[in-house]
């Protein structure tokens, strides 16, 4: 199997997963309380009797949070239900204080719809099953000798996004999960921040023989906080049945992989069994009996649907049109909401828009790897990349000085690009003919057979020529003079 999310080594086969994407809700205050829903504070002190579940307390619905569910509704262009309600799912369980969760089972608020990602360069169209909302449970904290429960995180809010069973490879559950977090960044839903929990994954998976039209059992692989983790584990998954089932292929499938719940294990690499699944009957799904309807008009969803801002897919789109992008690029700047704000701050007075995206993309994203941060996090602000890139345009610097300010920038933010080039001598572009046509001479002579291979067509020994020149000017010399002098000198000989 490769690491690219497809299955080469296994062509008979085919991967089938679904996503459920559980997303917490920025409202204020909690779902069905009025306790402050809000990330970090001390333990226990987000709670009232509704949160912990004492005896007589009745929940009241936050209306922030259907008016969040609707404008996800609106955004992948799902039926928005003019009619959906609550009910209890039962689990026991230390975080779940009432020893049931309040959900939308039988009449959810959005159902269908679609996302389109970008997948290889392509638009794929992803089916949306259904989205409802429920309530979050508590965070249980495991210590050396004991376990403790937080209950701040029980009851916020959370629409759980489900998919149709449509993705077929790793890298399309990414694409498709990225996708759905950058609609709910735009739309000014969540946060998403994986980390504190805020966006988590669960993922079904099966496999099947081509051609297959039935779905085998599945596997649930629980809580995934990382879109690189789920794709290792989604490719560890696909693996593991595909051996399973090819070990005893006369044995009934049914027997072979049983529905189940896993964990991804980050150390091991591969998926750890947690528990057998339960059917929706061990839930014993009843109608919330504290909660009336929602009731929804026409109306009012279309007024959520009017105030929509721009989406992602849209600023993809326009970014390709408008400046030229490529598809990657702008799937890669829109998938992050602040860094696509970030860089339109940037295009304005910017002479090559093209350019301003590569080094937001590249240039800097490879230097702030190690740290963990983008540029939109250390300082640097958008007209100073402006600047920088203008510097280049205008023949002021060239492309390696340019690469020498970013690292200054980098480990200065806030410095001006202009007054970093000005205070340097080592910086200052060589623009002399004179200078660098010594150079061009020195190059050609220690290089006559770039020059033959030039004549007879390779395109590759003129570069190389370039090369040369640049790496004697330490970078200095301008690129334009550059060609222009070697053009001419090798047509005199």
């Amino acid at each position: 199997m490769e690491n690219n999310g497809k299955y080469s080594s296994h062509d008979k086969w085919e991967a089938v997963i679904g996503l459920e994407i559980h997303v917490e809700l920025n409202t204020k205050t909690k779902l069905f309380s009025t306790a402050p829903n809000r990330f970090g504070d001390e333990p226990n002190r987000n709670i009232t009797a509704v949160c912990t579940g004492q005896p007589g307390a009745l929940p009241v619905l936050n209306k922030e949070a259907v008016h969040k569910a609707v404008q996800f509704g609106c955004a992948i262009e799902a039926e928005v239900a003019k009619f959906s309600k609550f009910d209890r799912k039962s689990y026991f369980y230390p975080d779940s204080p009432r020893n049931f969760q309040i959900t939308q089972y039988e009449y959810p608020i959005v159902k269908g719809g679609k996302v389109i990602a970008e997948v290889d360069g392509a638009e794929k169209s992803f089916a949306v099953n259904r989205a409802h909302l429920e309530d979050d449970a508590g965070m249980l904290k495991h210590f050396s000798t004991f376990a403790a429960v937080d209950y701040n995180r029980a009851g916020c809010p959370l629409i759980e996004i489900v998919s149709e069973p449509c993705i077929h490879t790793a890298k399309e559950a990414v694409a498709y999960a990225m996708a759905v977090k950058a609609i709910l960044q735009y739309i000014n839903v969540s946060d998403c921040n994986m980390e504190e929990g805020s966006l988590r994954i669960d993922t079904n998976i099966s496999v099947r023989l081509k051609g297959e039209k039935t779905l085998r059992n599945k596997i649930e692989i629980k809580n995934m906080n990382s879109f690189s983790y789920m794709e290792m584990a989604i490719c560890s998954e696909v693996a593991r049945q595909i051996a399973a089932y090819e070990k005893e292929p006369q044995k009934a499938h049914e027997s072979i992989i049983s529905p189940a719940t896993y964990r991804w294990d980050v150390e091991k690499k591969e998926t750890v069994l947690m528990r057998r699944k339960e059917s929706a009957d061990d839930y014993r799904y009843f109608p919330e009996p504290d909660l009336v309807p929602i009731v929804l008009t026409d109306s009012y969803i279309e007024q959520v649907r009017q105030a929509l801002p721009e989406l992602p897919l849209q600023r993809e789109r326009r970014y390709v049109k408008e400046y030229g992008l490529s598809t990657d690029q702008a799937f890669a700047l829109v998938s992050d909401k602040q860094l696509a704000d970030y860089f339109e701050q940037a295009t304005k007075e910017c002479l090559n828009v093209r350019s301003l995206a590569n080094w937001i993309l590249v240039e800097f994203s490879g230097r702030l790897k190690e740290l963990g941060k983008s540029i939109t996090m250390i300082g640097i602000d958008p007209q100073q990349l402006t600047i920088l890139i203008n510097l280049i345009e205008k023949g002021e610097i060239t492309g390696r000085i340019a690469k020498s300010v970013a690292d200054e920038m980098v480990a200065r933010p806030g410095a001006d690009p202009s007054e970093i080039v000005s205070a340097n001598p080592d910086y200052q572009p060589l623009n002399d003919k004179d200078e660098i046509k010594q150079m061009v001479l020195s190059v050609l002579k220690e290089n006559p057979q770039s020059i033959a291979d030039f004549k007879s067509g390779r395109d590759k020994a003129f570069a190389f020529l370039v090369g040369q020149v640049m790496k004697m000017s330490r970078g200095k010399a301008s690129p334009q003079i550059v060609n222009e002098l070697l053009k001419q000198q090798i047509d005199t000989l």
